[in-house]
């Protein structure tokens, strides 16, 4: 079982690359389970059509104990398991709480050993890396984090907190770090300002994907990239980046 954490900012794009990377994933032939891990609940949103599904947060509160494994995951489009860790009602208690709540609703109901998944990727903010939003990090759920970052100086500065989280957890057996996944904003110097942060973190840019179009367009249509665009630059390039992460893992 390959799992992969995939860490960013908020607005940075890790959502749309994490439901790039299941798709990719799913076209190799693996069997995909891609769980959300922030609170506004929308990673699988194209997985679905646009529609968001109900986060297991919303159903353990309705059914609690009595919640099925298959009220909490859903499946989506190429036959990927999602699932929408969701948070409190705003104002109101701890998201990565929540966030802690969902992944030991999961491990009760054995989710792993009974759906079988050959990949697992976490969708996980990255604005602030505490409690549950480590979660993937720090309880062995994901074996290799990757982070995503534009050249933008907030999403840079993000990116090494979270490397710095990363390493912290690392001496105690958990995640490694993968590498950055460089998501373009076409600012000045962008590569370059990436690859010194790859190499002020020690690490490297596994990937470099393209600014364009057929993603925004994509999401105008509620789709992911694969199912509109399958021959684009963007997607090209994440079947890049998921064979990379297989061979590295």
């Amino acid at each position: 079982m390959y799992r992969f954490a995939i860490y960013g900012k908020g607005g940075i794009g890790k959502s749309t690359v994490t439901t790039a990377l299941s798709c990719a994933f799913a076209e190799m032939g693996l069997r995909v389970m891609q769980i959300g891990c922030d609170p506004k609940a929308d990673s699988t949103l194209y997985l679905h059509g646009g529609e968001r599904i109900e986060t297991m947060l919303n159903i353990l509160r309705k059914k609690r104990s009595s919640a099925e494994l298959e009220d909490l995951v859903h499946t989506g489009y190429q036959g990927i398991l999602c699932a929408e860790a969701g948070g409190p009602t705003p104002g109101l208690g701890c998201a990565g709480r929540g966030i802690a709540a969902a992944f030991e609703a999961l491990e009760e109901r054995d989710a792993f050993d009974l759906l079988k998944p050959d990949v697992i990727l976490y969708d996980v903010l990255g604005d602030v890396v505490c409690g549950g939003f480590a979660m993937p990090i720090r309880e062995g759920y994901a074996e290799r984090v990757y982070i995503v970052t534009s050249g933008e100086n907030m999403s840079i500065y993000a990116a090494a907190n979270i490397a710095m989280a990363v390493d912290n957890f690392r001496s105690r057996g958990y995640a490694a770090l993968g590498g950055l996944i460089l998501n373009r904003r076409n600012v000045p110097d962008e590569r370059d300002k990436v690859e010194t942060l790859a190499s002020d973190i020690h690490t490297h840019i596994v990937a470099d994907l393209p600014r364009e179009n057929a993603v925004s367009e994509a999401e105008m249509m509620k789709k992911p990239v694969f199912a509109t665009a399958p021959e684009s630059g963007f997607a090209e390039e994440i079947r890049k980046l998921a064979r990379r992460m297989i061979e590295e893992y």
